[in-house]
C-alpha cells in the first residue's frame, strides 16, 4: 500500500505570476509616487525655514542683532534649535546678514534638489 502525499505549497507558476503582478503594480505607481518625493521635500524646506526664522528672531530679541553671516546658523544650534539646520537634501542652510533681499534683516536659503540652478531654491524673500 501506498500511503498518500500531501503537497504544501506554491508551484513555480503561481509565484511567478506573483511576481509578474507585483512588478506591474509597482511600474504603474513608483513614477506617480517618485515625483512626490522632491515635491514634499520642498515643503519640509519651507517649513524648516519657517522653524529657522522663528529660531532667528528668537535670537534677534535676546542678543538684539541677528548672527553675523561669519557666526552663521551653528550659534543656534543647541539653545534655539534641536538640531543643526540640514535641508531635506543634506545639505546645510545658507544664511546671509545683512540680507540682499529683505532690508534690514537676513537671507535663508536651501539649493534645492539641483544646487546649480537657482529656480528650484527655496528662500525666506520667495512668497510661493
Amino acid at each position: 500500500m501506498r500511503a498518500q502525499r500531501s503537497i504544501a505549497g506554491f508551484t513555480l507558476i503561481e509565484l511567478m505570476v506573483v511576481v509578474i503582478i507585483i512588478a506591474a503594480l509597482a511600474g504603474m505607481v513608483l513614477p506617480r509616487v517618485l515625483p512626490m518625493s522632491d515635491e514634499a521635500k520642498s515643503h519640509i524646506a519651507k517649513g524648516d525655514i519657517a522653524n529657522i526664522t522663528m529660531a532667528l528672531k528668537m535670537f534677534h530679541l535676546k542678543n538684539d542683532r541677528f548672527p553675523s553671516t561669519d557666526e552663521g546658523l551653528n550659534v543656534l544650534y543647541p539653545e534655539y534649535l534641536e538640531k543643526k539646520a540640514r535641508d531635506p537634501w543634506k545639505r546645510d542652510y545658507l544664511y546671509r546678514c545683512p540680507g540682499q533681499h529683505i532690508q534690514g534683516s537676513f537671507d535663508l536659503w536651501s539649493q534645492g534638489k539641483d544646487p546649480l540652478n537657482e529656480a528650484d531654491d527655496i528662500a525666506n524673500w520667495k512668497d510661493e
